[in-house]
């Protein structure tokens, strides 16, 4: 009886401890949630972007395993754009189009898709100059040119002797250079061998690519063999370390199986430096070997149509031949991020299995090789002390460090996949000032500038992996995300989530008044040098060849010219190569046909585009435009007429030129 009366009492005064806390949290609440209130409009105010007003910054973000880029404002995350690079797009008509089909040409054929990861701008003078962004296609190794005056892409390469195109495409200061590394070691060249002869066989590979500075052409200069590691990311050096570039690289065990256990074992992988300038004059003075590899160089022309070009040799360097060109320098553990400050003095590395962020000092480096403070030789690539080159670690910054980036104020900022936050940290004295909760797992982040001479310090973008609860859910699959942080005062602030498109990894955005005076808003009609094109409503016409009908289009509000064709047969090939008569900024129109093997295709004011169509059966075959265009969009529409086979039905069209159906 005692002890129930103890228990009663007992939860009577539990009973009155929690009304009393529920009493005390309901009279703090209004406090609380003013402050809130506050804070978040504060950010709110922050990122809003008034209707009819501009952002500040574009930012590109790639579209990891959708093969594009995403092109959004900062700091609204207005989504304005996706820019189709590797992978066929039904919006536009990319890869499909017969003008587009070429920038998709591999030495396995065509490929309708990549992984892209890293865009990198193109810059002078050590910052980004608006002109080109270039991409890497991770899968079957490429690297994809855009020009931003048009946003699209204009030109593809591929990388022979190359698996896994990760650490890529990274530029020069003056963007002499993109740079490219292996993720997967192969056999160069590539040849039928055990797997697991891995550490006999295998071999990384460096890929040097030169771009032209006036038209931005891509070719590639030379490459240069390297141990069997996995390579992963890639920065050029700036000011001091201009001529050097640096690369992260991991499973320095050269493991072929069940990596995440056995590519694990050793206390530090590498980071490489390579002397590129050094290796250009190798290359030059003939210390390479041209090794046969076959691989594609898709170029779109001045007509704004592409083409591919076959190639059967590249210049490849070994390290054996060109001595004081490379160094390793050990790297703790499994690093995967690695980016060179914006004084050009200071490598930092990111070890995701590591509870430190190494930072190495430029002018040591150079220091331990002139006394050859060296630990060993890897493949005649000398290892430098650990010691020599470091100027300090940053202790205990986050779990699971993968990547960092710089502001303007002297701060480096590195985000922890694991602990799933941003540290913020003193670049000189290596010691950790703030950090801020991400939601949740971000791998990439990026500062505009932050991997230049000159970083904004006003905004980081987080490049988040998992966004559980962060939004509506949609199934199974959830969306990636990005979060906007104001980095400008002493504490990071939260400013904004957006979702993205895909899986983005890292991203680049540049001052909206570097691209926005020089953008293209017509295709010049008059200089349209297409040969299929037609300059007048009068110029159109069908034309048979054999078996290929060849029908000149054109288009504008609100018809197409001709509308009415009849006299094809099953069994043509039929071409309709479709120019827009308008020259008006923002007008677009599509064409779909019933029944086609291709989707849809927008054309855009001045512009031709081509598509195939291969009629099965007979019937008529209704075409129309997809893109809404005016009050009478609706009206946008023709018909086909199909034949049998053999049929004497004439060639006829209506609608446009000298028509001439009865």
């Amino acid at each position: 009886m005692t002890s129930v009366m103890k228990g009663t009492r007992h939860g009577q005064w539990c009973c009155v401890l929690v009304v009393l806390l529920a009493v005390s949290l309901t009279a703090c609440s209004p406090r609380q949630q003013g402050l809130v209130g506050n804070a978040n409009a504060n950010a709110a105010e922050k990122v809003y972007v008034a209707p009819g007003k501009y952002d500040k910054y574009y930012a590109f973000l790639s579209g990891g395993y959708n093969g594009q880029v995403s092109v959004y404002g900062l700091p609204s995350g207005r989504l304005f754009k996706i820019i189709p690079v590797f992978s066929v797009d039904p919006d536009s008509g990319y890869g499909y189009s017969e003008e587009t089909k070429s920038l998709l040409m591999t030495s396995y054929g065509f490929l309708p898709w990549d992984d892209s990861h890293h865009p990198q701008l193109s810059m002078s003078n050590g910052t980004p100059d608006g002109r080109w962004l270039f991409i890497n296609g991770n899968n079957t190794p490429r690297i994809a040119r855009i020009d931003l005056r048009t946003f699209e892409t204009v030109e593809t390469l591929e990388l022979p002797n190359s698996a896994g195109n990760h650490a890529s495409p990274f530029t020069s200061m003056n963007s002499e250079y993109v740079a490219s590394a292996t993720r997967f070691s192969i056999p160069v060249p590539n040849q039928d061998v055990p797997i697991s002869s891995y550490k006999k066989n295998m071999k990384g590979i460096l890929s040097f690519v030169k771009v032209d500075p006036k038209t931005g052409q891509m070719n590639l200069a030379f490459q240069v063999l390297v141990p069997g590691f996995n390579y992963d990311i890639c920065h050029f050096g700036k000011g001091p370390s201009k001529d050097w570039c640096f690369f992260s690289c991991y499973n320095s065990e050269q493991a072929n199986t069940l990596l995440e256990v056995n590519a694990s074992q050793f206390d530090k992988d590498f980071t490489l430096a390579i002397n590129w300038k050094r290796a250009e004059a190798y290359a030059s003075s003939g210390k390479g070997k041209l090794m046969p590899a076959v691989y594609f160089h898709n170029m779109m022309n001045q007509a704004r149509i592409a083409s591919s070009t076959k190639l059967d040799k590249a210049m490849v360097l070994a390290s054996d031949q060109c001595p004081d060109m490379m160094y390793y320098i050990p790297t703790p553990k499994s690093p995967h991020g690695l980016n060179v400050d914006p004084s050009g003095e200071y490598m930092v590395a990111g070890g995701k299995l590591a509870a430190t962020v190494p930072v190495f000092s430029f002018a040591k480096m150079l220091q331990a090789i002139d006394s050859k403070a060296f630990e060993t030789t890897v493949a005649a690539i000398p290892v430098l002390r650990y010691e020599a080159v470091l100027k300090g670690e940053v202790q205990n910054p986050c779990l699971g460090p993968l990547h960092d980036e710089f502001d303007d104020k002297g701060f480096a900022y590195t985000t922890g996949f694991i602990s799933s936050n941003i540290a913020k940290w003193n670049l000189a004295t290596r010691q950790v000032v703030d950090t801020i909760a991400t939601y949740y797992s971000p791998g990439h982040l990026m500062i505009p500038g932050g991997d230049t001479m000159k970083p904004s310090g006003q905004y980081c973008v987080a490049l988040n992996k998992i966004t559980k609860d962060r939004y509506l859910p949609t199934g199974p699959e959830l969306c990636h995300s990005a979060q906007l942080i104001d980095i400008s005062g002493e504490r990071m602030k939260l400013l904004l989530d957006f979702p993205t498109v895909g899986e983005p990894h890292y991203a680049q955005a540049i001052a909206s008044d570097k691209i926005m005076g020089n953008s293209l808003k017509i295709f010049d009609l008059s200089s349209n040098g297409n040969p299929f094109a037609i300059k007048d409503a009068s110029d159109a016409k069908v034309v048979r060849q054999g078996k290929d009908v060849h029908v000149y289009m054109g288009c504008i509000r609100s018809r197409f010219l001709p509308d009415n064709i009849e006299g094809i047969k099953v069994g043509d090939a039929v071409y309709f190569h479709v120019t827009s008569l308008e020259q008006d900024w923002g007008i677009g129109h599509g064409f779909a046909l019933q029944g086609a093997q291709v989707p849809n295709v927008r054309v855009m004011s001045g512009e031709t585009r081509t598509v195939v169509w291969k009629p099965q059966k007979p019937g008529i075959y209704p075409f129309y435009c997809t893109d809404f265009c005016s009050a009478l969009h609706q009206e946008m529409q023709g018909y086909v007429r199909v034949s049998p086979s053999g049929s004497n039905v004439p060639l006829c069209w209506a609608g446009g030129g000298d028509s001439n159906c009865k």
